[in-house]
C-alpha cells in the first residue's frame, strides 16, 4: 500500500476497508460452503472469530484482489465490490455485494476504534445471512469482481492492469435484492446485500 495515500483520512479509511473486505469476502466464501472447512482455519478479529484461508493459492487470490483496491479506493472510484458465485456456462448464481462510498471531504482525523465498531456489525451478520441464500449447485466457481466509478488511465498507473474484465454473463432482468447489512457514517458509507436471479424470468 502506497505510503503517502495511507496519511491522508481517505488512506486511512481504505486501509481499513481493505482489511474488512479480505475477512467479509472470506467469511462469505467459507459461508457458502463452496470449500472443505478444513481449508480454513479459525482467527479473531476485531475481536471476533471469523475465517482466514489456509490454502495458500485461495489465500493469495483473496488478498491480492482486495489490497489492489487499496489504491482506488482511497480515491472513491470503487462504486461495489462483489463476490459472484457462477455456474459452469459462467452465469452469474448469486452475488454478495458491498457497495461503498468514502467520502472524498472528510478531512478530520479517522476514529479507527468505531469504524471497526461499525464494520463488525457486517461480520456479526453475514453468517445469519446463510439461510436467504440458495446451496450451490456442483461444479460452480466465483470470482472478485470490482465495479468502477471511473478508471485511471493504465498509462498513468500500474495498479489498472490488476484487475481484467470479467467473462461472467449478466441477467437479464434485474435481480432480487436481499438486504445484509447497511452503515453510513460521515467518513465512510456501506451496503452489503445479496443479489440472486430473478425467479418470474424463465
Amino acid at each position: 500500500m502506497e505510503g503517502r495515500d495511507n496519511q491522508t483520512p481517505q488512506g486511512e479509511i481504505a486501509r481499513i476497508l481493505v482489511e474488512f473486505l479480505e475477512v467479509a469476502i472470506t467469511s462469505v466464501v467459507f459461508l457458502k460452503g463452496v470449500y472443505p472447512t478444513g481449508a480454513f482455519e479459525r482467527r479473531r478479529y476485531m475481536n471476533l472469530v471469523v475465517h482466514k484461508a489456509r490454502h495458500p493459492q485461495l489465500y493469495d487470490y483473496i488478498h491480492v484482489a482486495v489490497n489492489g483496491l487499496f489504491p482506488f479506493l482511497t480515491r472513491d472510484l470503487i462504486d461495489r465490490v462483489a463476490v459472484v458465485f457462477l455456474d459452469v456456462d459462467v452465469l452469474p448464481i448469486e452475488r454478495f455485494v458491498f457497495k461503498l462510498n468514502v467520502n472524498q471531504s472528510y478531512s478530520s482525523k479517522v476514529q479507527q476504534a468505531e469504524l471497526e465498531f461499525s464494520l463488525r456489525s457486517f461480520l456479526i451478520k453475514l453468517p445469519l445471512s446463510e439461510p436467504l441464500t440458495k446451496v450451490l449447485p456442483p461444479n460452480c466457481r466465483w470470482e472478485i469482481t470490482a465495479y468502477f466509478r471511473g478508471l485511471p488511465q493504465a498509462s498513468t498507473s500500474k495498479d489498472v492492469e490488476t484487475w481484467i474484465p470479467s467473462d461472467a454473463k449478466q441477467w437479464q432482468q434485474p435481480p432480487v435484492i436481499t438486504p445484509i447489512k447497511s452503515m453510513s457514517s460521515e467518513p465512510l458509507s456501506v451496503q452489503v446485500y445479496a443479489e440472486d436471479p430473478n425467479p418470474s424470468v424463465s
